[in-house]
């Protein structure tokens, strides 16, 4: 290239203002969603656009990671800040008001000043996922965690009819029970079970939910909403006794895709 034509290319590149887009939670090791979005933008021919992590530990640092990053215009939230970004947030999508958990936020700016609107697109993650796998009439579900993801999963189902009851190892209240409670007889009327916790993420990945597996058949649907690895303990252990196994990587990419459309949309 020619020294005036590369200049003339530095210039262009210079007028492209970037746009940024990013992870917060904690920690950040396993997540995947960067390179999910660095792979989207390359596939697209996205050239204006990138995706990084923010690892914060706390979440009082959202603010100083807005104001720091000028082009940030929006962000996923991940375990363990769900719930506790809400307070940070100045208008909530209709859905969260029901739900009570964000995992998006569209951040709009007007100079200095900035207003950030909390979503959640992990229920249509869910909502596609469970889609797929033609639940029977008169399901239930076990879920596996009761904190920001367990209650989106339990809202998911709760909107297809589906009964569920949270497995908590401290439950809270008549409607969760303790692992120590699951017995044949709760696995038998429950055909669903699914992990929300981060157990069996990498890189613990010789941890699974401390649940009676040899009770597990090849009745039950077995859900893990973690994706890395592939195949968890959890799911191993479920699939070795003919239950059909499903990973949480469909959820990552449909609630990613649903994040994408809502920081690109002017409304």
């Amino acid at each position: 290239m020619a020294y005036g034509a590369l200049c003339c290319f530095i210039k262009e590149r210079r007028r492209i203002k970037m746009r940024e887009f990013g992870l917060i939670g904690y920690p950040l090791g396993h997540a995947y969603s960067q390179k999910y979005f660095e792979d989207k933008f390359k596939n697209l021919g996205i050239t204006d656009a990138k995706y990084n992590l923010f690892p914060i530990s706390e979440i009082s640092k959202i603010h100083n990671i807005i104001t720091s990053q000028p082009n940030l215009i929006g962000l996923n939230v991940t375990t363990p800040y769900k719930e506790l970004v809400i307070p940070y947030l100045n208008e909530l999508d209709e859905t969260i008001l029901r739900l009570g958990t964000v995992n998006t936020i569209k951040i709009t700016r007007n100079g200095e000043k900035f207003s950030l609107k909390g979503y959640n697109t992990d229920v249509f993650g869910l909502q596609k996922t469970f889609a797929e796998l033609n639940f029977p009439e008169g399901s239930k579900a076990l879920i596996f965690g009761s904190g920001g993801s367990g209650k989106t999963v339990s809202f998911v189902l709760k909107e297809m009819g589906i009964g569920s009851t949270n497995v908590s190892r401290e439950p809270e209240n008549l409607k969760q029970i303790s692992y120590s409670n699951i017995t044949e007889a709760v696995l038998k009327r429950h055909n669903i079970l699914i992990n929300a916790t981060p157990v069996g993420m990498f890189p613990n990945i010789d941890s699974c939910p401390q649940i009676p597996y040899k009770y597990v058949t090849d009745k039950h649907f077995c859900i893990d909403l973690v994706y890395n690895p592939a195949q968890t303990l959890f799911l191993k252990k479920c699939a070795d006794k003919g239950a059909l196994t499903v990973n949480g990587l469909t959820m990552l990419y449909e609630q990613a895709d649903k994040a994408w459309e809502i920081w690109n949309s002017t409304l």
